[in-house]
C-alpha cells in the first residue's frame, strides 16, 4: 500500500513544484499581453511606426532564418554523421553565441563588421553597409539564432536511420541522391521546427540588435525606446505584439509536435 502511494506522493510534490515555476514563467508574460495585448492590437491601424518595425522585424527574422537554414543544414548534416578531428570543438563553438550575454554578441559584430575591421571595409567597398541598416539586423539575428537551428537539425539528422540510406546506396544512388531521396524526407519535420525556433528567436532579439544597428527600430528596439522616451505606459502595447508575434509559431509547433507524438502512440 505504501509503495503505491509513494509515487502518487511524487507525483503530487513534482506537480506542485512545476506549477511553481510554470506560475513564474507565464505570470509575467500574461500580465503584459492582457494589460497591453488589445491596444497593441488596435494601434497596428493608426500606429505607421509599429507596423514599420512589425514588418521589418519579420522580414529580417525571416532573411536570417532562409540564411542560417541555408548555410546550417549542410553543417549539421556534417556533424550528425561524419566523425573528424575537432568535432566537439567545432560543435562548442557553434553553441557559443547561446551563452554569452546578446548586448556581448552585438559589440562582437561591431568589431568584425564595422567600418573601421577590414571586413567592414571590403564589404563597404563592394556597396555593403552593415551598422545602422536592415543587413545588421539581419546579421545580428542570423548570429544568436542560427545555432538553435543547427543544433536541431544535427539532432534530426542523428534520429534518421542509416540502414535506408545503406539500402539506398546499395541500389545505386550516389550520395547527393540518397541525401535528397531518403535522407532529407526523414529529417525534413525536425529541419522545419528547428526553422521555427530560429525565426521566432531572431524575432525576439534585442541586445545585439541594438548595438549594431539601432536605426530603423526592430519591435524589440522599439519597444525599448518607447519606454526610454514615453514611459512604461507607451511600451506595454509595443512589447506585447511583440511576444503576440513570437507566441504564434510557437502555438503552432507545439501543436504540431503534439499531435505527431500522439500518432506515434497510437492514441489517434
Amino acid at each position: 500500500m505504501g509503495n503505491r502511494r509513494l509515487p502518487a506522493l511524487s507525483t503530487i510534490l513534482a506537480a506542485l513544484v512545476a506549477s511553481g515555476l510554470l506560475i513564474f514563467l507565464v505570470a509575467p508574460v500574461g500580465e503584459l499581453v492582457v494589460r497591453g495585448g488589445s491596444e497593441g492590437i488596435r494601434r497596428l491601424g493608426s500606429d505607421a511606426e509599429l507596423r514599420a518595425s512589425l514588418l521589418l522585424t519579420g522580414g529580417a527574422a525571416t532573411v536570417a532564418t532562409l540564411v542560417g537554414v541555408f548555410l546550417g543544414t549542410p553543417l549539421a548534416y556534417l556533424l550528425a554523421r561524419r566523425r573528424f578531428p575537432g568535432r566537439a570543438v567545432l560543435a562548442a563553438l557553434l553553441d557559443l553565441p547561446l551563452v554569452i550575454p546578446h548586448p556581448v554578441a552585438g559589440i562582437a559584430l561591431l568589431l568584425l563588421l564595422g567600418r573601421d575591421s577590414a571586413v567592414g571595409q571590403a564589404l563597404l567597398l563592394v556597396g555593403l553597409r552593415v551598422v545602422g541598416t536592415p543587413l545588421g539586423i539581419v546579421c545580428a539575428m542570423l548570429f544568436v539564432s542560427a545555432p538553435l537551428y543547427v543544433s536541431g537539425a544535427r539532432e534530426a539528422f542523428a534520429r534518421v536511420d542509416v540502414r535506408y540510406e545503406a539500402v539506398a546506396r546499395t541500389l545505386g544512388d550516389g550520395a547527393g541522391r540518397v541525401f535528397r531521396r531518403i535522407t532529407l524526407p526523414l529529417a525534413q519535420r525536425g529541419l522545419l521546427a528547428s526553422a521555427v525556433i530560429m525565426w521566432a528567436r531572431a524575432v525576439s532579439e534585442f541586445g545585439a540588435i541594438v548595438i549594431l544597428t539601432y536605426n530603423p527600430k526592430t519591435v524589440g528596439v522599439l519597444s525599448y525606446d518607447r519606454f526610454t522616451t514615453y514611459g512604461l505606459g507607451e511600451a506595454i502595447p509595443v512589447a506585447a505584439v511583440l511576444v503576440l508575434i513570437a507566441l504564434v509559431p510557437l502555438a503552432l509547433l507545439r501543436a504540431l509536435r503534439g499531435s505527431r507524438e500522439l500518432h506515434a502512440g497510437g492514441m489517434e
